[in-house]
C-alpha cells in the first residue's frame, strides 16, 4: 500500500475519518473570502479540499496537471489486467463540490508576492493565481536514484499510463517468446524482474505472477518452468517497514510460487538487455519494473524553503512551513515530524488524515488562533500478493495470510474507493476475473 503511489502502492487498514472538524468558527460577515490554493490532487490534497469547501467564507482552488484523482493502491491490479484503468480514476470535477479546479502544471511559486504560476496542460496558456494560504501537496514521483540506464530501460508503476504500458509490454514479451527461434532472446522475453522490496514491489510481483499463470494457456509454446520472475530488494528483508514476521511470511509465499527473491543487493545498472546488481549478479531480461523509491515533485527543489536531504518540504508538526506564514505542506512531498522523534511515513493512510487536520489549522491561523499538531498511530497494514493470497497485520500478535487476508484487503479498499459507480465497476471487474482467465488484448 502506497501512495502514493503512494504508490505504492500495500497500505493501511484504517482510513477512519478524522475526528477533527472545522468547528463553528466564522470570519467577519462582510470580509472577502480568503483564497486557499492547493497544489496537487492526491489523497492529501483531495481530503483537504473536501473539508475546506464546506466553508462558505473560503475561496478554495485545486491545481493539478490531471483532471482526475487516482486510487493508487490498485495500480498493480491495473497492470495485471484485473481492473480497468478508468475504474480507479475519479474526475476531479466530480470529487469536488464547491472548490474551483484548474488543470495545469505549476511552474513557479512566488512566496513574496503570494502567487502561483502555471501552464495549462491542454494548451500551454500561462496563468497566475494569487493566494492567502498555500498548500503544497504535490506528491512524489518515481526515483531511480541516478542509477545508470534505469530511467530509460525500466517501467515505473506510479500512474495509469505506467500500468497500462507495462501490461501491454508483458503481452508483447509473451508474443515474442512464441515467435522467436533465438533461445537467448526467448529467455530474456520470459524473464521479469521487479526492483523494490516495499509494498509496491511486493504487490507488483504477486500480481504479475498471477497474471502470467492465468494467461499462459493462451501460449501453448511456453512451458511454465520457462517463465522466470525475480524480485530484487536492497534491504535485508521484504517489507522492511513492517514487523519482521510480515516480510518473512511474504518471502515464504513467494518461494512456494517460484518467485526468486534477492535481498541485500542493490542495482548497479540497467540496460536494454537486463540489469546488473552491485554484487555482480546479472539478469538477462527485457522487462524491469522499478518500484525502489520515490522523490518529491521536482518543483519543490526550486522553492526557497527548508528541504530535507531528499528534497521533501520540512514542516512543523502542524504542517506549517517554517518562516513562511500561510504556507503549508502535506502528503508525500512533506517531511512531517513525530512527537517522539522521526518522521511519518509517506503512505496513503497518513495522507487522508493529514487533510482534515490541516483544514482546521488553516482556519485557525487565519483567525489568529492556535493550531494543532499531527499525531497518528497506524492500526495495521495489508498487502495483496496476488493469486487470491494476501497479508494483513492487524496489530500485535495478529497476522492473517492467505485468502482471508486477500478478501479483507479487497473488502477494505472497495469501501474506500470514491463513488458508488467505481465501487460497482471494480466489484464487477473482480467478479469477472474470479471466473474467467486474464485478458491478453494489448490496447494502449
Amino acid at each position: 500500500m502506497r501512495r502514493s503511489n503512494r504508490t505504492s502502492a500495500g497500505q493501511a487498514t484504517g482510513w477512519i475519518s478524522s475526528a477533527t472538524t472545522l468547528g463553528a468558527m466564522r470570519f467577519e460577515r462582510n470580509a472577502p473570502a480568503k483564497r486557499v490554493v492547493i497544489l496537487g490532487a492526491g489523497f492529501a490534497g483531495i481530503s483537504l479540499a473536501r473539508r475546506l469547501e464546506q466553508r462558505r467564507d473560503l475561496d478554495v482552488t485545486v491545481i493539478d496537471r490531471n483532471d482526475y484523482t487516482l486510487f493508487t493502491p490498485m495500480l498493480p491490479e491495473v497492470a495485471s489486467g484485473s481492473i480497468e484503468p478508468r475504474h480507479i480514476a475519479q474526475p476531479l470535477r466530480v470529487a469536488l463540490r464547491r472548490a474551483r479546479f484548474i488543470i495545469g502544471a505549476v511552474t513557479d511559486v512566488d512566496l513574496a508576492q503570494r502567487a502561483v504560476s502555471l501552464e495549462g496542460t491542454l494548451d500551454g496558456t500561462p496563468r497566475r493565481v494569487a493566494f492567502d494560504s498555500l498548500v503544497i501537496a504535490l506528491g512524489a514521483a518515481t526515483s531511480t536514484h541516478g542509477i545508470p540506464g534505469a530511467d530509460d530501460h525500466s517501467f515505473a508503476l506510479k500512474t495509469v499510463k505506467d500500468a497500462t504500458a507495462l501490461r501491454s509490454h508483458i503481452i508483447r514479451m509473451l508474443e515474442t517468446a512464441v515467435s522467436t527461434d533465438d533461445c537467448e532472446d526467448r529467455q530474456r522475453a520470459l524473464t521479469f524482474v521487479v526492483v523494490g522490496g516495499g509494498f509496491t514491489g511486493v504487490e507488483a510481483a504477486g500480481e504479475l505472477r498471477g497474471y502470467l499463470r492465468s494467461v499462459r494457456r493462451f501460449y501453448p509454446g511456453i512451458r511454465s518452468r520457462e517463465i522466470r520472475l525475480v524480485l530484487v530488494g536492497g534491504a535485508p528483508r521484504l517489507l522492511e517497514q513492517l514487523p519482521k514476521r510480515f516480510g518473512s511470511r511474504a518471502q515464504r509465499i513467494f518461494a512456494r510460487r517460484k518467485i526468486e527473491v534477492v535481498l541485500n543487493d542493490d542495482v548497479a545498472a540497467v540496460d536494454a538487455g537486463g540489469l546488473t546488481l552491485k554484487s555482480g549478479q546479472r539478469y538477462e531480461s527485457r522487462t524491469v519494473v522499478w518500484s525502489a523509491g520515490v522523490r518529491p515533485a521536482p518543483l519543490i527543489e526550486k522553492l526557497a524553503i527548508d528541504q530535507s536531504a531528499h528534497h521533501a518540504v520540512v514542516v512543523n508538526p502542524d504542517f506549517s512551513v517554517p518562516g513562511h506564514a500561510g504556507v503549508w505542506a502535506i502528503g508525500d512531498c512533506a517531511q512531517i515530524p513525530k512527537r517522539r522523534g522521526g518522521f511519518y511515513p509517506q503512505t496513503a493512510q497518513d495522507a487522508v488524515r493529514e487533510g482534515p487536520l490541516l483544514a482546521h489549522n488553516i482556519v485557525a491561523a487565519l483567525r489568529g488562533r492556535p493550531t494543532r499538531t499531527f499525531h497518528y498511530r497506524s492500526p495495521g497494514m495489508m498487502a495483496s500478493l496476488g493469486q487470491r493470497e494476501g497479508l494483513a497485520d492487524l496489530g500485535p500478535g495478529v497476522l492473517l495470510d492467505g485468502m482471508p487476508a486477500w478478501l479483507l484487503w479487497r473488502a477494505y479498499y472497495l469501501t474506500h474507493l470514491p463513488g458508488a459507480a467505481r465501487k460497482l465497476h471494480v466489484a464487477l471487474d473482480w467478479t469477472i476475473g474470479f471466473f474467467f482467465q486474464g485478458d491478453i488484448a494489448s490496447i494502449t
